[in-house]
């Protein structure tokens, strides 16, 4: 197997949260697992490529077999938050998250404040179907 991305170790396949990771295959793909797809996902690009998208930042797996039910791909995937930039902003007990690389953004953290932490979900739920709306051809509006 071939990817695009960086490898804790010789089983991880680590990718970016809301980044895209090419994985190229031996053979053409007849099943894909993905353990946890609220941590990572994955696209079929054609037979023997695959899109692997982090979601959240934590851990799951990805296993691949062909059509005689042979694995191709049996790895852990790692989806971490990018290298520096962030600021934790804490008001007594609670707590936000800021991503500042360069301009300052809301990141949905785990452990920010419930209220925080809500708000934000709600506006990338709704980012996520405005995609989603766009890729099936819907307006904005429609």
């Amino acid at each position: 197997m071939l990817a695009s991305g960086r490898y804790a170790s010789d089983r991880d396949i680590e990718v970016l949260i809301d980044q895209a990771l090419m994985v190229r295959l031996e053979r053409p793909a007849a099943e894909i697992v993905v353990g946890n797809p609220s941590i990572a996902d994955v696209a079929v690009q054609s037979s023997d490529t695959l899109v692997l998208t982090g979601k959240s930042f934590g851990e799951t797996n990805l296993i691949v077999t062909d059509t005689s039910g042979q694995v191709l791909v049996n790895r852990r995937v790692v989806v971490q938050e990018p290298d520096g930039g962030f600021v934790t902003v804490y008001r007594g007990v609670k707590r936000e998250t800021v991503h500042c690389a360069p301009n300052c953004e809301t990141p949905l953290v785990i452990g920010d404040t419930p209220a925080y932490f809500d708000t934000i979900s709600k506006e990338i739920r709704a980012k996520q179907g405005i995609g989603q709306a766009a890729a099936e051809g819907q307006g904005a509006g429609e």
